[in-house]
């Protein structure tokens, strides 16, 4: 359910920047990548759902920036680096996850800019690395119950007692390895500053687990409800520093057919 709404708000925005930017119908149009110089710079910001979230969620704190580098007219180096402590309280469970993450990979850029604009919709992918700890701080479990009781809710009878265990048992030095499928876009709002969004197939490869406990949230990972699966997203603001630009060269002309 959480995967489909990613995907379903990822395809959203992504029409709505491809159809805000559209190419107008004028001689301007042919103009791809035109005679403009196109620039290759550092853009550096942070995911505003994280910080937003460590507001107003007790149980959440975390940070997330974000940065890539132009390599080419489509390809652009691209990162993430992040800490996050997160309590997850479930009926029988109550646990915290706490550590940092780096992720590193590339975006391709797969949107035409007409002019001088340099908008995104892109894929890739990252490789992801996360160091953490896990503390267990209670679980229920039900144990044998010497007197029969009457359910006065549902008229039942209970057998069992729910019993509460608070081991606040912390596993360190947990490590795990994964690789990242990524779609999103970035459109330029404001001279240089860029807002973004994207969605994430996180795939795990290797991780190590603490005995007798298994790793129910990696930092950067997040949720394993699937096994070695996982989803995640980030809405970000970014800020472009252009270094230098480039000439892109003129489209070859088509070759003429001579006449028989």
């Amino acid at each position: 359910m959480y995967t489909l709404r990613y995907i379903f708000s990822l395809f959203v925005l992504v029409s709505f920047c491809a159809a805000a930017q559209e190419q107008p119908k004028d001689s301007t149009a042919n103009k791809v990548p035109g005679p403009y110089p196109q620039r290759y710079g550092l853009r550096i910001g942070a995911d505003v759902h994280r910080a937003a979230r460590s507001v107003y969620d007790d149980d959440f704190r975390g940070i997330e920036l974000v940065g890539d580098f132009r390599l080419s007219r489509k390809m652009y180096a691209a990162a993430e680096l992040g800490t996050t402590k997160i309590t997850v309280d479930e009926p029988q469970l109550n646990f915290t996850a706490n550590g940092s993450y780096i992720k590193l990979g590339f975006d391709y850029n797969v949107y035409q800019n007409w002019l001088d604009m340099e908008n995104m919709i892109y894929a890739g992918m990252r490789y992801g690395f996360s160091t953490f700890k896990q503390t267990l701080n209670s679980y229920t479990i039900y144990q044998n119950s010497d007197i029969l009781t009457n359910d006065d809710v549902n008229g039942s009878y209970n057998y069992f007692d729910e019993v509460t265990v608070y081991p606040n048992t912390e596993y360190s030095s947990l490590t795990a390895h994964w690789v990242e499928i990524v779609g999103g876009f970035k459109a330029e709002v404001l001279d240089n500053v860029f807002i973004g969004l994207s969605a994430r197939l996180n795939i795990k490869l290797a991780e190590t687990e603490p005995a007798g406990f298994a790793n129910l949230y990696i930092p950067g990972f997040n949720r394993t409800y699937e096994g070695a699966f996982g989803v995640g997203f980030n809405y970000t603001i970014s800020y472009l520093i252009p270094l230098f630009k480039k000439q892109p060269k003129p489209a070859e002309p088509a070759p003429v057919k001579k006449k028989q």
